[in-house]
């Protein structure tokens, strides 16, 4: 691999920062794209990981697709519209499958600008914590093409469909302040003390079981498209598992013991 993608692991948690600051963290190439396909099946394959921290470095998240790519016909803008489409179903499109199914919780620190696939890929993430420098915009329209990589399935699962068309519709860039007020962050901090807000947030999620973790958030994601039904019958089998594994058991005799104290 390249390293467009910065893996570093403390513990439990991973964080996976892009690393092309000059260049604003574009996601432009097949190289970029399978990096960090590889860096989730890493993490996929560990049992050991917890959770995922994604964030950029330098001054921008990520700035989506590279515009001179656009205006020359090369890379994903090459050749005609069967291999376009191609060219985004083996490329940019692998990234969500990825990334947002995930076992393991994942948090995006937006450390700056989040345009078009920038803001998708922070959108794949389950939770987004944002300095107050970060930026977002579905801008596609902007440059008279369409959310290509997900984005229209992924922010209206975020902010709802209203919020995602008004968005989307107009391009327009929003601030961190009123990414937090419709929903799209959970946390606006001071751009010093972002990796230390994710971080926090991290380790209080790192505490707890790693499969229950990872079966928990299978069922969240379950139950977006599921029915009721289903997802009481996938949570009843997850239930027998996670009962059954040393984890509950080590937990369990940790909460019995705090209660023991109080006494």
């Amino acid at each position: 691999m390249s390293d467009f993608v910065l893996f570093e692991r403390d513990d439990a948690v991973v964080t996976l920062t892009l690393n092309r600051p000059d260049e604003r963290n574009a996601l432009s190439t097949q190289a970029n794209w399978d990096e960090i396909v590889a860096c989730c099946e890493r993490v996929r394959t560990d049992p050991t990981v917890k959770v995922v921290i994604l964030t950029g470095a330098g001054s921008a998240f990520s700035a989506g697709g590279n515009v001179k790519d656009m205006r020359d016909k090369k890379g994903i803008s090459a050749g005609n519209p069967y291999a376009i489409m191609r060219g985004y179903q083996n490329g940019i499109q692998r990234i969500p499958l990825a990334l947002y199914d995930l076992d393991v919780p994942t948090i995006a620190a937006v450390n700056g600008p989040a345009i078009g696939a920038g803001c998708d890929l922070a959108c794949m993430c389950d939770i987004r914590i944002a300095s107050e420098k970060a930026r977002f915009a579905e801008s596609f329209v902007k440059l008279g093409i369409i959310p290509g990589d997900g984005g229209a399935w992924l922010v209206q699962r975020v902010i709802g469909y209203a919020r995602a068309a008004e968005l989307t519709f107009t391009g327009d860039t929003i601030d961190a302040q009123t990414a937090l007020s419709i929903g799209l962050v959970t946390r606006v901090v001071a751009p010093e003390a972002l990796m230390d807000a994710a971080r926090a947030l991290a380790a209080r999620i790192a505490v707890n079981s790693g499969p229950a973790l990872r079966m928990t958030k299978r069922l969240l994601r379950q139950a977006q498209t599921g029915r009721l039904d289903e997802t009481l019958e996938l949570s009843a089998a997850m239930q027998a598992l996670a009962h059954h594994t040393p984890e509950h058991d080590a937990s369990v005799a940790a909460f019995v013991a705090q209660l023991a104290k109080r006494k």
